[in-house]
C-alpha cells in the first residue's frame, strides 16, 4: 500500500435480514487497493469467513495462517481451495461482534495474483492474521464474503469496502 494513502468508502452495507453471503459488484478499477472491513456475528455457531472473487469456484485460493487464543499459537495453510479462508481463531459466532480488516492489494492489475493480508479479532475466541493469494490475473470486479459451514451472517452484520488512492 502506498505511503499517504487515502480510503475512499465505495459501498457499505448492513444485513436487514440473516444472509449466508454478501457480494460487493461493479467494483471501479479506479483505485490502487482495497479495504474490506467485516463487522458481524452469526445466527448459528462458530464458523470461518471466506472471500470469492468474482464468483471464482476453481481452486485457485491459497492462504498462511498465524493464530492465537490467548494462551497457545498456532499456524496453518490451506491450498489449491475454492474459497479464500479469512480466520481460524478469530471466528464469527453467535454472541459477539467480530470484525476482519482484509487488505487486497493491486485488485485491478491485469498481470499479477492477487495478494490479501487479514487480521481477524474475536475476544472471546482470539485473533488471526493470514496472507492469502487469488491464482488468477483478473481484475477484482466482485467480491463475495461468506460464512462458512452452513454459517448465516446475523442481521446487523457490517460489510465496508474502501478504496485506497495513491497520494
Amino acid at each position: 500500500m502506498a505511503a499517504g494513502a487515502t480510503y475512499t468508502p465505495i459501498a457499505t452495507t448492513t444485513l436487514g435480514s440473516n444472509q449466508t453471503s454478501y457480494t460487493f459488484s461493479s467494483i471501479p478499477s479506479t483505485y490502487t487497493d482495497l479495504v474490506l472491513v467485516v463487522t458481524g456475528k452469526l445466527t448459528t455457531s462458530a464458523y470461518d469467513t471466506a472471500l470469492r472473487f468474482n464468483g471464482d469456484t476453481g481452486s485457485n485460493y491459497s492462504r498462511m495462517v498465524l493464530t492465537s487464543d490467548g494462551s497457545t499459537v498456532g499456524a496453518g495453510r490451506s491450498n489449491s481451495t475454492n474459497i479464500m479462508y479469512i480466520d481460524a481463531n478469530g471466528v464469527k459466532d453467535t454472541t459477539f461482534n467480530s470484525n476482519d480488516i482484509i487488505n487486497i492489494m493491486n485488485y485491478a492489475n491485469t498481470t499479477t495474483y492477487k495478494t490479501v493480508l487479514s487480521r481477524s479479532n474475536n475476544a472471546a475466541t482470539g485473533v488471526d492474521v493470514n496472507v492469502g493469494m487469488w491464482r488468477d490475473t483478473s481484475a477484482i470486479t466482485s467480491i463475495t464474503i461468506l460464512a462458512m459451514s452452513s454459517g448465516t451472517w446475523a442481521t446487523g452484520s457490517n460489510f465496508t469496502l474502501y478504496g485506497i488512492a495513491a497520494a
